[in-house]
């Protein structure tokens, strides 16, 4: 991806391509996809794919290559390709907007056909897109599968010296199967966010110049990039602070959570095991946990939804000069309004996904733990102090 933004336009046209010229009106519709750069770009993208797999073959093989490699890189193509179809949308969203208007003014100058046929390059545009998302669905699920079997390969070829480890039975199963769930949601829409920032970065660029000033900041060079990256950290590093305590609380959670299990399990077999003493201090242990994690998790969520709350408006305020001015139509407006909304959701990923990621940290940690084990390895410093402690969390 670095290489083709940096030199992949000169490459391109020492090649024979011919690109189409700065200031030419963008194309909207299925020929979108079969402009000069959207050929290059995927020919582009399949040759290095093919070169570092050849490449990689040869340094390092290795079992899982086909889908660590050939794989991801279809997995990135095809997130690529689905978010180019947004882009081609946006493109759609000026015209429409502006014939909207037009026909709100009541001069006659667009009819209900001339609406009905914008409609219809809408659904010529999308329709290739609902026919793709599901199998990219399918591979997905079927890439984390694999994901999750090459973990299982090597905890299980390592089960005899695992074996002995408290819970190796349950990191086995359930964390890798827990991992690859999460991983299914949480790692495709890392890679969408990357591929939208890509996409719609250069498209808010070009629609910053209908914004001459913003309040507070007055004129500066791309003010839309501007507020939404900065916009975007000031809300990462906000819920980040808010939740720093809670990957280390779902850790705990989980831990005693199998400790109260293992005590249940093995009283099945066993009488001397599970008396009610020793149950009612293991729950004590869970409960007292689960009010710390509804404690911490309170204020985390007031400071999320009042973000959230503040991002729907954000952009309205510091667009409110320029619209009063009269110098963006409605399309113009709507097109801002939605890049402006692509690109800071794809740096707000964090935002949208820090429950889920504070999930992936406990389980990882885990893992983490046990992988320490199998390799007599010092453990975490979380699960040193638990040791430490009689097994009894603080």
């Amino acid at each position: 991806m670095a290489i083709y933004y940096t030199i992949g336009q000169t490459l391109g046209e020492l090649v024979g391509f011919t690109f189409t010229e700065e200031g030419a009106p963008p194309v909207i519709g299925l020929g979108y996809f079969v402009t000069p750069e959207f050929l290059w770009f995927d020919l582009f993208y399949i040759l290095a794919t093919v070169i570092f797999f050849i490449f990689w073959s040869i340094y390092s093989p290795h079992k899982w290559q086909n889908w660590s490699i050939l794989g991801t890189s279809l997995l990135i193509l095809m997130t690529y390709l689905t978010v180019q179809v947004s882009v081609v949308i946006n493109e759609w969203y000026r015209p429409f907007y502006n014939d909207i208007q037009t026909a709100l003014g009541g001069s006659g100058e667009v009819t209900a056909g001339d609406l009905y046929r914008q409609l219809f390059t809408f659904l010529i545009i999308v329709f290739p897109y609902i026919v793709f998302v599901p199998f990219k669905i399918f591979f997905t699920a079927h890439y984390i599968f694999r994901w999750r079997n090459a973990m299982n390969d090597f905890y299980v070829d390592r089960w005899s010296k695992v074996r002995n480890i408290e819970g190796a039975s349950q990191r086995i199963q359930e964390d890798t199967m827990r991992f690859s769930g999460i991983m299914q949601g949480l790692g495709v829409s890392m890679v969408d966010s990357v591929m939208t920032l890509i996409s719609f970065l250069p498209v808010l660029a070009a629609l910053s110049i209908h914004v001459e000033s913003v309040p507070i900041l007055g004129s500066i060079p791309y003010p839309l990039i501007f507020l939404a990256i900065g916009w975007s950290i000031f809300g990462t590093l906000l819920l980040i602070f808010a939740g720093i305590k809670l990957p280390g609380l779902e850790f705990k959670n989980q831990r005693v959570e199998a400790a109260f299990r293992k005590e249940l399990v093995l009283g099945e077999d066993d009488e001397s095991r599970a008396q009610p003493a020793s149950l009612t201090e293991l729950f004590n242990n869970v409960r007292r946990n689960y009010f710390r994690i509804y404690f911490h998790y309170a204020y985390f969520n007031l400071v999320r939804y009042l973000y959230l709350q503040a991002d729907n408006v954000i952009v309205y305020a510091f667009l409110f000069p320029t619209i009063v001015t009269g110098k963006i139509t409605l399309g113009i407006m709507n097109q801002i309004l939605r890049a402006f909304g692509q690109v800071a959701s794809s740096f707000q990923f964090l935002v949208a996904s820090w429950t889920t990621i504070i999930d992936l940290i406990s389980v990882y940690k885990r893992l983490q733990a046990f992988e320490a084990a199998i390799e007599d390895q010092p453990l975490p410093k979380i699960d040193e102090e638990f040791v430490e402690s009689g097994r009894q969390e603080n």
